[in-house]
């Protein structure tokens, strides 16, 4: 266990990599958020690929650094692709990050999410709803059925998911980033609290799928946990200072990947967060 200290300088060592190397990181995500998910990851240092098509996927995650694999908005031909792609990046060792976003909604999310497991995701970043139901779906403490997620939506507070996220970390051997409020960031052996953002957050299209993408930038030069911290501490920093310049969600928007943009590693490794016990 690596103390507040040491996860600080270790943030700013990932976010100065991430600026000098400007890393790939592709995906197959949500089509509602694809353009906010590319803005976000280039604003916050990386480089951005959006691919449907196996064939693709998989030279984006032989070419990148990462991958990020978003379940919004599922197309027929997903049901190859997703599992294919998962595939490759597990057997290549690279690390990738799986956004289980609407979960619990029709056979085939629940199909390919199940085969999934196998693959090891290097994080996981869901709402609490979204976290528990992963858990319950791959039978792993602390998890349960989907019906409390509604939609996209979590009726969950951030700590009822705190058991089913440190089943999934210790799964995976990665990192699980539960949104909320207060943010939790896990790994086997760490609970993290981030505090920040701002409730207009709530009212953009695209903010929890956009997370998952810079989640994986930032996976291109750290380990799952401290990736995962990455992202939500600079996501915290910028909705905070977004939310001082703007009280509507359009503009908040404009805000928001200015301040992703313009946010230092020492900002990053400062925005306020709590080691907890897990």
């Amino acid at each position: 266990m690596i103390d507040k200290a040491e996860i600080k300088k270790q943030l700013v060592q990932a976010a100065e990599e991430v600026r000098r190397t400007t890393p790939m990181a592709g995906s197959i995500t949500n089509a509602a958020t694809m353009s906010f998910v590319a803005n976000a990851q280039i604003a916050a240092g990386g480089s951005a690929a959006m691919v449907y098509l196996a064939e693709e996927a998989e030279f984006l995650a032989q070419a990148g650094g990462a991958f990020y694999v978003n379940m919004g908005t599922l197309l027929p031909v997903h049901e190859e692709s997703i599992p294919h792609v998962a595939r490759i990046l597990s057997d290549a060792d690279k690390p990738w990050v799986l956004d289980p976003v609407g979960i619990g909604i029709g056979s085939l999310r629940t199909a390919v999410l199940y085969q999934l497991k196998a693959y090891k995701p290097s994080i996981i970043r869901g709402n609490a709803s979204e976290v528990i139901a992963l858990a319950g779906l791959w039978e792993l403490e602390g998890g349960g059925d989907a019906s409390r997620v509604r939609g996209v939506d979590s009726t969950d507070a951030v700590d009822a998911a705190r058991q089913a996220a440190l089943s999934l970390a210790a799964w995976t051997g990665g990192a699980v980033a539960v949104s909320g409020e207060t943010d939790l960031v896990v790994c086997n052996q760490m609970v993290i609290s981030s505090r920040g953002g701002s409730p207009l957050m709530e009212k953009i299209t695209g903010s929890g799928c956009s997370l998952g993408g810079v989640a994986a930038v930032y996976a291109t030069s750290a380990s799952p946990f401290i990736a995962a911290l990455a992202a939500t501490n600079v996501y915290n920093v910028a909705g905070r200072r977004a939310s001082q310049r703007t009280t509507a969600p359009g503009s908040f928007q404009v805000a928001f990947l200015d301040e992703l943009y313009t946010a230092t590693p020492q900002d990053i490794a400062n925005n306020p967060f709590e080691v907890l016990e897990a």
